[in-house]
């Protein structure tokens, strides 16, 4: 399994609107590193997702539940898509300041690539941050 965290604008597409729909196809990514992470995402792969606007932190769990597929939203077939579905609310927001705060978070993309909306992340990363989450 691999893990992953995705960033998304909450006013755009929240973290409660993927629970109240239930799944969420994630569409309209147009840098191609993060197209390239999209491609090497396989079914069951979690994913973190993180608010990029107003608070800037994970909030939950999805998971991939189909792998890459061309991007509905436009006719170039360079761009792809995934499909998640959410797994679970974090207990506690983890935010970017205790992640940065976080040496062993130090090389995470979120923090050297902040631009970068899909991006990998290791096992001990991931679990770190669930980690994080558990505190209030």
């Amino acid at each position: 399994m691999n893990y992953w965290l995705m960033k998304t604008e909450p006013e755009t597409f929240s973290w409660d609107d993927m629970v109240r729909d239930k799944k969420a196809t994630w569409d309209g990514v147009r840098n191609y590193t993060a197209r390239n992470n999209m491609r090497d995402m396989k079914k069951g792969d979690q994913v973190f997702i993180y608010h990029s606007g107003g608070h800037k932190e994970v909030v939950g769990i999805a998971q991939v539940t189909k792998e890459f597929y061309p991007d509905p939203t436009t006719d170039d077939p360079a761009w792809v898509v995934v499909d998640l579905k959410p797994v679970k609310a974090l207990k506690n927001p983890v935010s970017l300041a205790t992640i940065k705060a976080d040496k062993r978070l130090q090389d995470i993309a979120l923090v050297r690539l902040s631009r970068l909306s899909v991006s990998p992340l290791s096992e001990d990363a991931y679990n770190i941050i669930l980690q994080l989450s558990q505190k209030s």
